[in-house]
């Protein structure tokens, strides 16, 4: 102590920090570096990336409005797909013993019920259905074999098929009120599929080759003939509502595909006309 300065010693295993040096922080251990690059923790922060520049965030009310007026079909749909999920998920069932709910017979009831009284009248609005089929089919098969033109055929021929293997598949009941007739088609009232109607689709497919033809005054024709023959099915209750309109689709599906199997052909050398 006597003006002596005391000096301390430091631990022998001790270093000195080097002058200006940088504090390094002890390496992650193994399991810090597992929870750091786990499927979770990238999900995570991929998660947070992609959130944090998401695209709707950058939206405005000024957006919605244009895009409501430079796409008025996909924003509609927009709104129904809201509209019908409300429905779906607010919607009483129809029980096991009661019969399918269709909202096309509750349109037609009154013809139907017109049409029930009127026998004659209903075997001849079938004979005049019989007749539009006739034509459908004479259309279908005249472009193929009369003007080697093998689409509208194809379509008809991958539609059917589709057709068979749908209604086999799930063979739905025939409507409690179906007024029958023997000169309907199929003649005789034998038994027939109900998904889908072969009748909408054939005329669909026979209008769609007319418009490509540049046919318009016979396309047109077909058209207005098919809105008639869905009326006359929906009334006497011989198709449902959805086996219609699936028809029209169907119609518009498989002539789609037939126009694609013809180019693929064409791509690969192949003439349709040679192959059949």
């Amino acid at each position: 102590m006597n003006g002596e300065t005391i000096r301390l010693r430091s631990s022998p295993n001790r270093q000195p920090a080097p002058p200006n040096s940088v504090h390094k922080p002890p390496p992650d251990s193994p399991n810090m570096i597992q929870q750091k690059f786990s499927p979770s923790s990238i999900f995570a922060k991929n998660v947070r990336c992609h959130v944090g520049n998401a695209h709707f965030l950058k939206w405005t009310s000024a957006d919605v409005y244009v895009t409501a007026r430079n796409h008025p079909v996909p924003f509609a749909f927009a709104a129904c797909v809201l509209f019908f999920m409300v429905v779906e998920y607010t919607l009483n069932m129809v029980p096991p013993t009661a019969p399918p709910f269709d909202l096309g017979f509750v349109a037609t009831a009154a013809l139907h019920r017109s049409l029930a009284a009127k026998p004659d009248l209903n075997t001849l609005l079938a004979g005049l259905n019989t007749v539009f089929v006739g034509m459908q089919t004479a259309y279908i098969i005249g472009t193929f074999v009369i003007e080697g033109r093998p689409r509208a055929t194809l379509s008809a021929l991958f539609m059917f098929t589709c057709r068979g293997i749908l209604g086999y598949v799930t063979q739905l009941p025939v409507p409690q009120e179906f007024l029958g007739s023997g000169a309907d088609f199929p003649v005789g009232n034998v038994s027939f599929f109900l998904f889908y109607s072969g009748h909408v689709a054939a005329s669909v497919i026979a209008s769609l080759d007319m418009k490509r033809m540049q046919r318009w005054e016979l396309a047109y024709t077909f058209d207005a003939l098919n809105v008639l023959q869905v009326i006359r099915l929906l009334t006497t209750r011989g198709h449902y509502t959805i086996d219609l309109a699936v028809g029209v689709g169907a119609g518009i599906l498989f002539d789609s595909l037939a126009g694609k199997y013809e180019r693929k052909k064409k791509e690969d050398g192949v003439s349709c006309n040679e192959t059949m």
